[in-house]
């Protein structure tokens, strides 16, 4: 055929199937007319085209042909064959074993309901299909599913308005004449459609909405559920324990990016990083292969967009794409699927929705419960005891029961990472981000323990989710600020411990600057977090920018505080420690003196912080040879302690070791020795 290119035959009136079948696999593009579109001449190319469509059409009718062939049972499946399936054997052979359809049939007590619950995108739907397909994401389409089965099989009254079609059908496929038969009730995500509670049922008509009712039950049927909600797959399984689908192993996620992606590069290297990237999701993997089959895009450039940021990869699992096999109606990009459940659960449980975007706003692994508990108080603050243990119970339960969260050791648990990620994203379209963002920093704050040798467990386990909350965006400048400052002085003081002073200058600095935005320089707690930054350049050998922020710190103290206030001992107190780090004795001598003097005239000669006073002058002294003298002090801190402490204490052992120490540089040996042997002794 010549001439300029033009349609002659429209894509409706060249093509006849049913709504399911309008696939590219039922469909072959021909450049003909009405008249000659099924005639060939030898060796035509179209021919060949042609007839490896019908030859894949007529295997798949020979087979379907085969399953109801010498049966009443009808093949109501409306999807076609998805050549990209891969995997998931060990899922079927847990479904055939339940179902006792394995080739060696076992003695075993048959099943006859079997439900298979994963996190959406997981691939329960893929995993069996056969005879009777119901789509039960609403009460509409599960209704519309029946309808069609009772049309399939011409049931007596079924297009009768009056008729409960539903309960028609039941009533028929649990006849025993119809042979054997397999149900699946697909998308069965939320329990109240099938079991409505209580509450529902006084607001709504429950044989109506009961959609449990219509469930038939004979020793010929089986029924395969597959649902994201455990509670749902538990009750439509009459109890019995659900299949979990769980992500895609290594090789399986290798070869369903093999198979997508077709033509272009790939090696195993690029499909791992990818699938570990993606966490083994197959509809997020299946979501990335179109996108890269489309654009003939290698692997490793996919990588690099997602890894831009995390609104980047959010971006990518937002965007839909067809595949064979997945019904319209439901979502297929990643995150409206789960978006779905999101919304479901906001429906039936607000506390458990709650808990979902609190510890959103966390650390992705190792949550601790208690956090949840402590959410719980914060914003229902009067309640008993007992209803918080129970409510957290509750919502903790609800969402593991979605496959969101998963239990982790030491009462902790974790999020999925993908779905914290999208979780952020729905809560950023509700508007509800930042004051979950806000509860969350708040709690961290008040939970961070004061970073010591008995703390340190605690702190290292709270640490990923401080510094998550920490960088949440500033929407309530006043409440974050004191919760950011106070976190931040927090995680300094751990970081100290640890003695990581580059991670201890950086929060402190961090708190430094919202307090003396919040607070002004002259407030205490501003002046504080001078001084223990001070403390800090100071650990890390920059004397002199130590220096210069302690004495700008003791004076502001002096002018605001007077001379008698406490902290201004500690101000001269860090002063002295950076004088004589750098080997300065006669200036931190005269800065001892001063603080000693100080404190015996606010607190007394026999106060401890007077007798530390009175140590750190003795070792002053000794630094600079000054033996006598330190002797005098240190036998007077000793005896001191003995009378106020008892030879046994260990601050009293500690003196008769400083002393003894001291004997020794002056060579008396044998003095130093007594001491030594009594401190062994005490100790």
């Amino acid at each position: 055929m010549t001439g300029p290119n033009a349609l002659l035959v429209t894509k409706s009136s060249a093509t006849h199937c049913r709504p399911w079948e309008d696939g590219p696999e039922h469909i072959c593009a021909i450049n003909r007319s009405h008249s000659n579109i099924v005639k060939f001449e030898k060796e035509d190319d179209e021919y060949e085209k042609t007839l490896q469509r019908l030859t894949c059409l007529s295997k798949r009718a020979v087979g379907v042909r085969s399953l109801v062939q010498d049966s009443n049972v009808k093949f109501l499946v409306p999807y076609n064959q998805n050549t990209d399936f891969v995997g998931r054997s060990t899922i079927l052979d847990q479904v055939k074993a339940r179902f006792n359809l394995t080739q060696s049939r076992t003695e075993v007590v048959r099943q006859s309901r079997v439900s298979l619950f994963g996190l959406g995108g997981v691939g329960e739907t893929y995993s069996d299909m056969s005879v009777f397909w119901v789509h039960a994401s609403n009460a509409d389409r599960f209704r519309q599913s029946f309808n069609s089965i009772a049309e399939e099989y011409g049931i007596p009254r079924y297009d009768d308005p009056q008729s409960d079609v539903p309960m028609l059908v039941r009533k028929w496929l649990q006849r025993e004449d119809l042979g054997r038969w397999i149900m699946v009730i697909d998308n069965a995500d939320e329990t109240e459609l099938f079991f409505p509670s209580q509450q529902r049922r006084a607001q709504i008509d429950a044989v109506k909405y009961g959609l449990g009712l219509y469930v038939p039950e004979c020793s010929e049927g089986l029924i395969l559920v597959t649902t994201r909600n455990k509670e749902t797959a538990l009750k439509l399984a009459q109890g019995r324990p659900p299949v979990q689908v769980e992500c895609m192993s290594s090789s399986e996620a290798h070869q369903l990016l093999r198979e997508r992606v077709g033509d272009v590069e790939i090696s195993a290297d690029d499909t791992a990083l990818l699938a570990t990237r993606l966490e083994n999701l197959p509809l997020a993997l299946a979501q990335a292969s179109a996108f890269i089959q489309e654009k003939s895009m290698p692997i490793k450039k996919y990588i690099r967009c997602l890894d831009e940021s995390d609104s980047a990869l959010v971006s990518r699992l937002s965007k839909p794409f067809g595949t064979v096999g997945r019904d319209d109606e439901t979502p297929h990009a990643v995150t409206a699927t789960w978006m779905v459940s999101f919304e479901q659960i906001q429906r039936q449980h607000v506390f458990a929705s709650e808990v979902l975007s609190f510890i959103s706003a966390m650390d992705h692994q190792a949550i601790p419960e208690r956090f949840v508990a402590d959410y719980y108080r914060q914003t229902r603050p009067g309640n008993s005891k007992t209803l918080e243990e129970d409510e957290v119970d509750e919502a903790l339960g609800c969402l593991k029961g979605f496959c969101f969260i998963s239990e982790a050791e030491a009462e902790t648990v974790d999020m999925h990472w993908l779905v914290q990620l999208v979780t952020r994203k729905w809560m950023v379209d509700k508007g509800i981000m930042d004051g979950f963002a806000q509860q969350a920093l708040q709690i961290a704050s008040k939970a961070y323990p004061y970073g010591r040798h008995e703390t340190r467990e605690v702190c290292l386990q709270y640490l990923p989710h401080a510094l998550a909350v920490l960088e949440a965006r500033e929407t309530n400048p006043k409440n974050q600020r004191d919760a950011k400052a106070s976190l931040s002085h927090s995680l300094r003081v751990y970081y100290s411990y640890r003695a990581q002073w580059m991670d201890a200058e950086r929060h402190q600095l961090q708190a430094l600057k919202i307090r003396k935005m919040s607070l002004r320089e002259e407030h205490p707690d501003t002046l504080s977090s001078m001084s223990d930054l001070a403390s800090t350049l100071s650990n890390q050998g920059r004397w002199e920018e130590a220096e210069e922020l302690e004495v700008q710190t003791m004076n502001i103290r002096l002018r605001v505080l007077g001379e008698e206030h406490v902290d201004i001992l500690i101000s001269i107190g860090n002063l002295r420690s950076t004088l004589r780090k750098q080997g300065r004795w006669r200036e931190a001598e005269r800065l001892e003196v001063q603080a000693l003097t100080a404190r015996k005239r606010i607190l007394g000669e026999k106060h401890p912080h007077t007798l530390i006073s009175i140590g750190n002058l003795a070792l002053t002294y000794k630094k600079q040879g000054r033996w006598k003298e330190a002797e005098q002090l240190e036998v007077k801190v000793m005896e001191t302690r003995k009378r106020i402490l008892g030879e046994e204490h260990p601050d009293t052992i500690t003196s008769m070791k400083n002393l003894a120490d001291t004997l020794t540089s002056q060579g008396r040996s044998h003095d130093a020795l007594v001491l030594f042997q009594d401190g062994a002794v005490l100790a």
